[in-house]
């Protein structure tokens, strides 16, 4: 399942099914600094996002995940209610669903290389860090 870490103002969740995969990109995040969160499925990640909001700097889900909600419901979810929020999807399938995730969010094609990620990731750390009238993405 998770970690059990606490909470930060930047705190990624990596909602991937795989454990290795999730394990990999939970660790790329941490290498630029941010707290990472673990989750299996999307009902695990909606569940964090209505207790701990206002501490998620960017959700990281696959496309295709178990459950009622796949990763693009959950980032449109994400989105309609937290915009302030980033996300990431990935899928390796060339599926439809994912011409439906929202504007703001970022597509990385699976396979990525983790050179990618991390630069989205750093992305992500400098948009944080900038001075709130300054912040880009």
């Amino acid at each position: 399942m998770g970690r059990s870490k606490p909470f930060h103002a930047t705190t990624v969740v990596v909602v991937e099914e795989d454990e290795d995969q999730r394990c990999l990109v939970g660790t790329l995040f941490e290498e630029s600094g941010f707290e990472v969160v673990e989750c299996e499925n999307a009902e695990e990640a909606l569940a964090l996002m209505q207790d701990r909001r206002e501490e998620m700097a960017l959700v990281y889900t696959d496309a295709t995940l178990p459950g009622r909600i796949n990763g693009v419901e959950l980032a449109n979810t994400v989105h309609d209610e937290l915009p302030e929020v980033l996300v990431i999807v990935t899928s390796g399938a060339g599926d439809d669903r994912v011409k439906q995730i929202p504007d703001n969010a970022v597509f990385m094609q699976k396979p990525w290389r983790a050179l990618d990620l991390l630069i989205a990731a750093e992305r992500v750390r400098a948009r944080l860090d900038a001075p709130q009238s300054h912040k880009v993405m």
